[in-house]
């Protein structure tokens, strides 16, 4: 994988790995002043001033060490906070060139995981797990060359020791490679099922399905925790391993000493160093096989972090697209969202310019698949799509949508007041436009009831408000964006009567000014007075033409109408 801009390090991390060492290496030259010591205790030649001079040494090497932790610590934290700012910048910039048809159900779990969990846990690796690996790996390494130094035998026998971390980190890294992977797919596909049903909890309460009784969540949750516990089974045997085996070194340096030490070959004061050591170094490679472990562990929310970097953009023009008309055309149109699952075959229909349109059909035959490709939140397979002669294919996403006002069943709110949410359709609006806006769409009323009026707080995507009310807001925006492209996906499903009229009355002023409308429609009494009405079924545009036109040809759209006045009456 490429390496990207924000991912550079700068030169606090890296003074922060340099102090870590530095304070490491620190560290290990108490064990020579220890045995500078104990040797002369041994050969009773200690003197005060000497006594005095290893004491100042001692509080010297501390002192300095503390000052060195602390700077280092803190250029690390500094320096691994700034990487993590880069990157949590780069995405957010990043997100904004995604095509928008990438943000599925699933794919939005990944996104959020990459964004919070991943991005944290590579900070870890930046602010602490590098700084911690170079400074015990050169830890060790001093007290190895210093064992060498004093008795050498028992310093090759720590080397061979410190070596056996060769074999087990790639076998760590093995199973890190082949469950940790699985993990992080896992931890996002959990994300996306907890998205969900935190999202919809007031249905499953309604229904008595909340908690154990959601398969999905629960399923996401076990095959968390299953594949949390296979990863630890694979991983801890191997560093149990490394464990005794390093551990072994401290009895087999004791027993090849001995001899020596009864010959007289080697002092008594070496042999206690080079026996205590290896206890110490034992500790400091299992900390070290940890650390490692955790490393590749982390550097897997590096990897899902490049993905992102790495994902296609949207590769339309950015200039501002701008028609003299805004008749919109299909022509041979085809789409599936699954492959080899197509929902729409060769599409051909023309909306004329400044009339309403109507879209009818059964539920899943590809009426709101339409509105998503002409708002470009998905691309067609093959065919094109044009808005007033100009094809749309080559055109950002962004620039299509400053053309269009959609209102849709789901009205997203942000957790700001009223005035704010209508503003986000047209930034530089007034507030008597917004509130001209609002008197339009049956929103004043109820406003003007409330305590903060137009500066009441919606909660969290609209939670403080009634369907009907958020759906009155979001004609507001509509009305407020003034956009010349209209698109009505079942503004008016699921509502009850009071409010379902008071919708209908908003959808009516919002038409009175002219522009090129489409609606899909629940109810064909709302589109009998349509321009013109497309009827589909099956992925497929099987009639067209006014009401009266389409009752005459006595297909599926009169036995629809049929049905329906049967219902009602």
């Amino acid at each position: 994988m490429k390496m990207h801009n924000a991912l550079r390090k700068n030169k606090n991390f890296y003074l922060g790995i340099t102090f870590t060492v530095l304070e490491g290496l620190l560290s290990g030259s108490n064990s020579m002043v220890l045995y500078t010591v104990m040797l002369m205790l041994y050969h009773e030649s200690v003197k005060l001033p000497t006594v005095l001079t290893v004491t100042a040494i001692l509080a010297g090497i501390y002192f300095f060490r503390l000052f060195i932790y602390s700077f280092g610590y803190t250029q690390g934290q500094i320096g691994g906070a700034a990487v993590s700012k880069q990157i949590r910048l780069y995405l957010g910039d990043k997100i904004k060139k995604i095509p928008l048809s990438h943000f599925t159900q699933r794919q939005t779990g990944q996104y959020i995981n990459t964004i919070t969990s991943d991005v944290s846990n590579y900070e870890k690796i930046l602010t602490h797990k590098t700084g911690d690996l170079a400074k015990n790996i050169s830890l060790s390494a001093m007290l190895i060359i210093f064992v060498c130094v004093i008795w050498l035998p028992a310093g090759i026998i720590m080397l061979c020791t410190d070596l056996l971390l060769i074999p087990a980190v790639w076998l760590s890294f093995q199973a890190v490679k082949k469950y940790g992977n699985q993990k992080n797919q896992i931890s996002a596909e959990n994300v996306s099922s907890i998205v969900e049903y935190v999202s919809g909890i007031q249905t499953f309460r309604s229904y008595g399905i909340a908690g154990t009784k959601n398969k999905t969540v629960t399923k996401a949750m076990k095959d968390f925790s299953n594949i949390s516990y296979v990863y630890e089974a694979k991983v801890l045997p191997i560093g149990a391993v490394l464990g005794i085996l390093s551990w072994c070194s401290i009895p087999l340096v004791m027993v090849l000493g001995a001899n020596p030490v009864l010959n007289g070959e080697l002092d008594l004061v070496t042999y206690l160093m080079v026996c205590m050591l290896p206890l110490f170094l034992a500790k400091l490679e299992s900390t070290i096989f940890v650390d490692l472990t955790s490393y590749k562990n982390l550097t897997i929310s590096k990897q899902q972090i490049i993905k992102i970097f790495d994902e296609v953009e949207e590769t339309g023009s950015k200039e501002k697209f701008v028609t003299e008309t805004h008749e919109i055309t299909f022509k041979d149109v085809e789409f599936s969202y699954v492959s080899d699952e197509p929902v729409l075959h060769k599409i051909n229909f023309t909306v004329p310019d400044k009339k309403l349109t109507a879209i009818v059909g059964d539920s899943g035959s590809g009426k709101s698949t339409i509105i998503n490709l002409i708002a470009k939140y998905y691309e067609p397979q093959n065919g094109t799509i044009s808005i007033g002669g100009q094809k749309i294919e080559y055109i950002s996403a962004e620039s299509v949508l400053e053309q269009i006002s959609m209102v849709d069943q789901e009205v997203f709110l942000f957790n700001d007041t009223i005035r704010e949410n209508i503003r986000h359709a047209r930034p530089e609006a007034t507030d008597v436009e917004i509130e001209l806006a609002c008197k339009e769409a049956n929103c004043d009323s109820f406003i003007s009831k409330m305590e903060k009026g137009y500066d009441t707080l919606t909660g969290e995507n609209g939670n403080m408000l009634s369907g009907g009310e958020r759906q009155r807001l979001s004609i507001a925006r509509a009305i407020l964006k003034n956009s010349p492209i209209l698109l009505l996906d079942e503004a008016t499903a699921s509502l009850d009567i009071e409010n379902e009229l008071a919708v209908k009355q908003a959808i009516a002023n919002l038409l009175k000014a002219k522009k090129t409308v489409i609606m899909i429609a629940h109810t064909l009494s709302i589109v009998k007075n349509a321009n013109k009405i497309l009827v589909v079924s099956g992925g497929k545009i099987v009639e067209c033409g006014t009401h009266e036109e389409l009752l005459k040809q006595n297909g599926k759209y009169a036995a629809m109408w049929n049905a329906e006045q049967k219902i009602s009456a």
